[in-house]
Protein backbone atom coordinates (compact mmCIF):
# COMPACT_ATOMS: atom_id res chain seq x y z
CA UNK A 1 0.00 0.00 0.00
CA UNK A 2 1.51 3.42 -1.04
CA UNK A 3 2.38 6.32 1.62
CA UNK A 4 0.08 8.66 1.79
CA UNK A 5 -0.11 11.99 3.48
CA UNK A 6 -3.34 12.85 6.27
CA UNK A 7 -4.42 16.21 7.60
CA UNK A 8 -6.45 15.75 10.71
CA UNK A 9 -8.99 18.12 11.65
CA UNK A 10 -9.58 17.95 16.16
CA UNK A 11 -12.48 18.86 17.13
CA UNK A 12 -14.12 19.31 20.54
CA UNK A 13 -17.19 17.93 20.07
CA UNK A 14 -21.06 19.40 20.40
CA UNK A 15 -23.87 17.78 22.01
CA UNK A 16 -25.55 19.84 19.36
CA UNK A 17 -26.13 18.44 16.42
CA UNK A 18 -25.99 21.29 14.46
CA UNK A 19 -22.60 22.15 15.81
CA UNK A 20 -21.39 18.97 14.81
CA UNK A 21 -23.06 19.71 11.32
CA UNK A 22 -20.79 22.82 11.03
CA UNK A 23 -17.97 21.13 11.72
CA UNK A 24 -18.11 18.36 8.90
CA UNK A 25 -19.43 21.39 6.67
CA UNK A 26 -15.92 22.64 7.37
CA UNK A 27 -13.68 20.07 6.65
CA UNK A 28 -15.68 19.46 3.89
CA UNK A 29 -14.71 22.83 2.88
CA UNK A 30 -11.08 21.50 3.39
CA UNK A 31 -11.20 18.70 1.01
CA UNK A 32 -10.57 20.15 -2.38
CA UNK A 33 -8.04 22.71 -1.45
CA UNK A 34 -5.86 19.36 -0.60
CA UNK A 35 -6.63 16.76 -3.11
CA UNK A 36 -3.84 15.28 -2.74
CA UNK A 37 -3.94 14.37 1.37
CA UNK A 38 -6.67 11.85 2.87
CA UNK A 39 -8.66 14.61 4.77
CA UNK A 40 -10.38 13.23 8.05
CA UNK A 41 -11.32 14.68 11.80
CA UNK A 42 -12.46 13.44 15.29
CA UNK A 43 -13.63 15.03 18.53
CA UNK A 44 -12.50 15.52 21.54
CA UNK A 45 -15.84 14.43 23.38
CA UNK A 46 -19.28 14.17 23.13
CA UNK A 47 -19.53 13.24 19.65
CA UNK A 48 -17.77 10.27 16.92
CA UNK A 49 -15.86 9.54 15.64
CA UNK A 50 -13.10 9.97 18.38
CA UNK A 51 -9.69 10.72 17.47
CA UNK A 52 -8.38 7.38 17.50
CA UNK A 53 -11.33 6.11 15.49
CA UNK A 54 -10.49 9.06 12.99
CA UNK A 55 -6.63 8.18 12.80
CA UNK A 56 -7.45 4.00 12.80
CA UNK A 57 -9.34 5.12 9.39
CA UNK A 58 -6.70 7.12 8.28
CA UNK A 59 -3.93 4.54 9.09
CA UNK A 60 -5.56 2.00 6.92
CA UNK A 61 -6.21 4.03 4.02
CA UNK A 62 -2.47 3.85 3.91
CA UNK A 63 -1.55 7.17 6.04
CA UNK A 64 1.50 7.51 7.50
CA UNK A 65 2.40 11.10 8.12
CA UNK A 66 -0.48 12.99 9.45
CA UNK A 67 -0.79 16.81 10.40
CA UNK A 68 -2.93 17.42 12.89
CA UNK A 69 -4.25 20.67 13.45
CA UNK A 70 -6.69 21.80 16.48
CA UNK A 71 -9.81 23.28 15.77
CA UNK A 72 -9.47 25.14 18.97
CA UNK A 73 -9.90 29.21 18.48
CA UNK A 74 -7.79 30.04 21.83
CA UNK A 75 -5.22 27.89 23.72
CA UNK A 76 -6.52 26.68 26.86
CA UNK A 77 -6.68 23.26 28.20
CA UNK A 78 -7.81 21.46 25.35
CA UNK A 79 -4.89 22.75 22.77
CA UNK A 80 -2.23 22.65 25.53
CA UNK A 81 -3.18 19.16 27.45
CA UNK A 82 -5.92 17.27 26.06
CA UNK A 83 -5.38 17.19 22.16
CA UNK A 84 -1.37 16.96 22.86
CA UNK A 85 -1.97 13.58 25.36
CA UNK A 86 -4.80 12.06 22.81
CA UNK A 87 -1.98 12.52 20.20
CA UNK A 88 1.02 11.56 22.20
CA UNK A 89 -0.93 8.66 22.89
CA UNK A 90 -2.14 7.58 19.66
CA UNK A 91 1.87 7.78 18.26
CA UNK A 92 2.89 5.50 20.97
CA UNK A 93 0.08 2.72 18.93
CA UNK A 94 1.53 3.35 15.45
CA UNK A 95 5.16 2.89 15.47
CA UNK A 96 5.41 3.64 11.30
CA UNK A 97 2.85 6.56 11.75
CA UNK A 98 4.49 9.98 12.14
CA UNK A 99 1.60 12.29 13.67
CA UNK A 100 2.49 16.36 13.84
CA UNK A 101 0.44 18.44 15.82
CA UNK A 102 0.21 21.98 15.19
CA UNK A 103 -1.19 25.29 17.04
CA UNK A 104 -4.93 26.19 18.04
CA UNK A 105 -6.14 28.98 15.22
CA UNK A 106 -5.41 31.59 17.50
CA UNK A 107 -6.18 35.33 15.95
CA UNK A 108 -4.70 35.92 12.71
CA UNK A 109 -5.78 37.98 9.47
CA UNK A 110 -8.24 35.95 8.05
CA UNK A 111 -9.96 35.45 11.76
CA UNK A 112 -10.22 39.13 12.00
CA UNK A 113 -11.38 39.86 8.11
CA UNK A 114 -13.96 37.56 8.90
CA UNK A 115 -14.87 39.25 12.30
CA UNK A 116 -15.04 42.53 10.65
CA UNK A 117 -17.61 40.84 8.04
CA UNK A 118 -19.97 39.39 10.68
CA UNK A 119 -20.20 42.86 12.25
CA UNK A 120 -20.95 44.03 8.70
CA UNK A 121 -23.67 41.39 8.17
CA UNK A 122 -25.32 42.18 11.31
CA UNK A 123 -25.35 45.94 10.77
CA UNK A 124 -26.87 45.54 7.52
CA UNK A 125 -30.37 46.45 6.47
CA UNK A 126 -30.57 47.91 9.80
CA UNK A 127 -30.86 52.18 10.11
CA UNK A 128 -27.69 53.30 9.98
CA UNK A 129 -25.50 54.46 13.48
CA UNK A 130 -22.27 55.98 13.31
CA UNK A 131 -20.10 53.01 15.12
CA UNK A 132 -18.45 55.48 17.17
CA UNK A 133 -22.33 55.51 18.77
CA UNK A 134 -21.96 51.56 19.23
CA UNK A 135 -20.65 49.53 21.94
CA UNK A 136 -19.09 46.22 20.96
CA UNK A 137 -19.29 43.59 23.34
CA UNK A 138 -17.18 40.07 22.72
CA UNK A 139 -18.36 37.11 23.89
CA UNK A 140 -15.79 34.13 25.08
CA UNK A 141 -16.54 30.59 25.95
CA UNK A 142 -14.45 30.99 29.30
CA UNK A 143 -11.51 28.73 30.27
CA UNK A 144 -9.99 28.31 33.49
CA UNK A 145 -6.55 29.54 31.86
CA UNK A 146 -5.85 32.96 31.87
CA UNK A 147 -3.89 33.14 29.10
CA UNK A 148 -6.86 31.95 26.94
CA UNK A 149 -8.61 34.53 28.29
CA UNK A 150 -6.47 37.32 27.78
CA UNK A 151 -6.61 36.26 24.27
CA UNK A 152 -10.27 36.87 23.85
CA UNK A 153 -9.64 40.06 25.79
CA UNK A 154 -6.93 40.72 23.03
CA UNK A 155 -9.47 40.32 19.84
CA UNK A 156 -11.82 42.69 21.55
CA UNK A 157 -9.28 45.38 21.27
CA UNK A 158 -8.21 44.98 18.09
CA UNK A 159 -11.39 44.63 16.96
CA UNK A 160 -12.48 47.61 18.87
CA UNK A 161 -9.36 49.80 17.33
CA UNK A 162 -10.08 48.12 13.79
CA UNK A 163 -13.48 49.21 13.16
CA UNK A 164 -14.03 52.45 15.07
CA UNK A 165 -16.44 51.52 17.76
CA UNK A 166 -17.41 54.03 20.51
CA UNK A 167 -16.03 51.51 23.46
CA UNK A 168 -15.52 47.81 23.52
CA UNK A 169 -15.74 45.11 26.30
CA UNK A 170 -15.36 41.58 26.91
CA UNK A 171 -17.39 38.97 28.60
CA UNK A 172 -17.43 35.17 28.94
CA UNK A 173 -20.36 32.41 29.10
CA UNK A 174 -19.30 30.48 31.65
CA UNK A 175 -16.07 29.41 33.78
CA UNK A 176 -14.55 32.62 34.47
CA UNK A 177 -15.11 36.17 34.75
CA UNK A 178 -16.82 38.59 33.96
CA UNK A 179 -20.05 36.54 33.36
CA UNK A 180 -22.41 37.81 30.13
CA UNK A 181 -25.23 38.09 32.67
CA UNK A 182 -23.07 40.32 34.57
CA UNK A 183 -21.83 42.57 31.78
CA UNK A 184 -25.61 43.12 30.35
CA UNK A 185 -26.68 45.26 33.08
CA UNK A 186 -23.15 47.11 33.04
CA UNK A 187 -23.14 48.25 29.17
CA UNK A 188 -26.55 48.49 29.55
CA UNK A 189 -25.83 52.00 31.92
CA UNK A 190 -23.21 53.08 29.23
CA UNK A 191 -24.47 56.23 26.57
CA UNK A 192 -24.24 54.05 23.34
CA UNK A 193 -27.63 53.37 21.32
CA UNK A 194 -26.26 49.89 20.17
CA UNK A 195 -25.02 46.99 21.17
CA UNK A 196 -22.78 45.12 18.81
CA UNK A 197 -22.75 40.64 20.47
CA UNK A 198 -20.25 38.93 19.63
CA UNK A 199 -19.89 35.53 20.32
CA UNK A 200 -16.12 34.26 19.67
CA UNK A 201 -17.34 30.78 18.13
CA UNK A 202 -17.12 28.55 15.61
CA UNK A 203 -20.04 26.92 15.54
CA UNK A 204 -23.08 27.10 16.84
CA UNK A 205 -23.99 24.85 20.29
CA UNK A 206 -24.99 24.57 23.53
CA UNK A 207 -23.36 27.83 24.50
CA UNK A 208 -23.72 30.07 21.32
CA UNK A 209 -27.45 29.36 22.30
CA UNK A 210 -27.45 29.92 25.75
CA UNK A 211 -25.69 33.71 24.47
CA UNK A 212 -28.42 34.26 21.94
CA UNK A 213 -31.41 33.62 24.85
CA UNK A 214 -29.35 35.90 27.61
CA UNK A 215 -29.06 38.89 25.34
CA UNK A 216 -32.64 37.99 24.17
CA UNK A 217 -34.01 38.07 27.46
CA UNK A 218 -32.15 41.74 28.22
CA UNK A 219 -32.94 42.97 25.19
CA UNK A 220 -36.57 42.46 26.55
CA UNK A 221 -36.44 44.77 28.81
CA UNK A 222 -34.28 47.45 27.55
CA UNK A 223 -34.47 50.85 25.07
CA UNK A 224 -30.75 50.16 23.51
CA UNK A 225 -30.53 48.09 20.22
CA UNK A 226 -29.08 44.45 21.03
CA UNK A 227 -27.59 42.58 17.44
CA UNK A 228 -25.94 39.62 17.74
CA UNK A 229 -23.63 38.33 14.88
CA UNK A 230 -23.46 34.63 13.96
CA UNK A 231 -20.72 31.76 14.56
CA UNK A 232 -17.90 31.78 12.08
CA UNK A 233 -19.26 29.01 10.35
CA UNK A 234 -17.07 27.56 7.61
CA UNK A 235 -16.20 30.74 5.51
CA UNK A 236 -13.66 31.22 2.98
CA UNK A 237 -11.83 33.01 5.95
CA UNK A 238 -12.23 30.59 8.04
CA UNK A 239 -10.66 27.85 6.16
CA UNK A 240 -7.86 30.45 5.12
CA UNK A 241 -7.26 30.66 8.72
CA UNK A 242 -6.95 26.54 8.92
CA UNK A 243 -4.36 26.56 5.66
CA UNK A 244 -2.04 29.18 8.05
CA UNK A 245 -1.78 26.62 10.83
CA UNK A 246 -1.60 23.53 8.12
CA UNK A 247 1.47 25.35 5.75
CA UNK A 248 2.96 26.13 9.64
CA UNK A 249 3.24 22.36 10.58
CA UNK A 250 4.47 21.58 7.04
CA UNK A 251 7.23 24.58 5.88
CA UNK A 252 7.38 26.34 9.17
CA UNK A 253 6.97 26.14 12.98
CA UNK A 254 4.14 25.20 14.81
CA UNK A 255 4.98 25.60 18.37
CA UNK A 256 2.56 27.73 20.37
CA UNK A 257 3.75 30.45 22.23
CA UNK A 258 4.62 29.23 26.24
CA UNK A 259 5.57 32.92 27.37
CA UNK A 260 2.76 33.04 29.44
CA UNK A 261 0.90 29.72 29.46
CA UNK A 262 0.26 28.40 33.26
CA UNK A 263 1.47 24.85 32.92
CA UNK A 264 5.43 26.63 32.00
CA UNK A 265 6.00 29.29 34.37
CA UNK A 266 4.83 30.97 37.55
CA UNK A 267 1.68 32.97 36.61
CA UNK A 268 0.43 35.37 39.30
CA UNK A 269 -2.46 32.74 41.23
CA UNK A 270 -1.70 30.02 39.17
CA UNK A 271 1.77 29.12 40.21
CA UNK A 272 0.86 25.34 41.89
CA UNK A 273 -0.14 24.61 38.34
CA UNK A 274 3.59 24.73 37.00
CA UNK A 275 5.05 21.51 35.75
CA UNK A 276 1.61 19.33 35.81
CA UNK A 277 1.81 16.26 33.54
CA UNK A 278 0.26 16.67 30.41
CA UNK A 279 -2.70 14.46 30.92
CA UNK A 280 -6.32 14.42 29.01
CA UNK A 281 -9.03 15.24 31.02
CA UNK A 282 -12.10 13.99 29.33
CA UNK A 283 -11.80 10.45 29.29
CA UNK A 284 -14.98 10.00 31.12
CA UNK A 285 -17.21 11.56 28.20
CA UNK A 286 -15.41 10.53 25.00
CA UNK A 287 -17.54 10.07 22.17
CA UNK A 288 -20.17 9.46 24.78
CA UNK A 289 -22.60 10.92 21.46
CA UNK A 290 -21.86 9.10 18.84
CA UNK A 291 -24.28 6.67 17.42
CA UNK A 292 -23.02 2.94 17.10
CA UNK A 293 -23.61 2.75 13.49
CA UNK A 294 -20.87 5.43 12.59
CA UNK A 295 -18.51 2.91 13.65
CA UNK A 296 -16.42 1.81 11.75
CA UNK A 297 -17.23 -2.02 10.39
CA UNK A 298 -20.10 -1.91 13.10
CA UNK A 299 -22.91 -4.00 12.55
CA UNK A 300 -26.25 -1.77 13.37
CA UNK A 301 -28.34 -3.68 16.21
CA UNK A 302 -30.88 -3.02 18.79
CA UNK A 303 -28.84 -0.67 20.77
CA UNK A 304 -29.05 2.67 18.67
CA UNK A 305 -32.61 2.08 19.13
CA UNK A 306 -32.87 1.86 22.45
CA UNK A 307 -30.45 4.99 22.97
CA UNK A 308 -33.57 6.93 20.61
CA UNK A 309 -36.15 5.31 22.76
CA UNK A 310 -34.11 6.52 25.82
CA UNK A 311 -33.54 10.18 24.30
CA UNK A 312 -29.52 9.43 24.70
Amino acid sequence: MATKQGILICGHGSRDKAGTAGFQELVAGLVPRYPDRVIDYGFLEFAHPIYAAAVERMYQQGVRNITAIPAILFAGGHAKNDIPFEMNSLQQQYPDLKITLGRHLGISAPLLQLARQMVEQAEAGLPPVPREECCLLLVGRGTNDPDANSEVAKLTRLIWEGLGFGFATTAYVGVTKPLLADTLPLVESLPYRRVIVLPVFLFTGVLLKRIYSQVEAHQAASAKEYVCTTSFGSDELLLRAVDERINEVEFGSPNMNCQLCKYRIQMIGFEDEVGKEQTGHHLNVKGILFEEEQKIGAKKGLLPQLKNLLGI
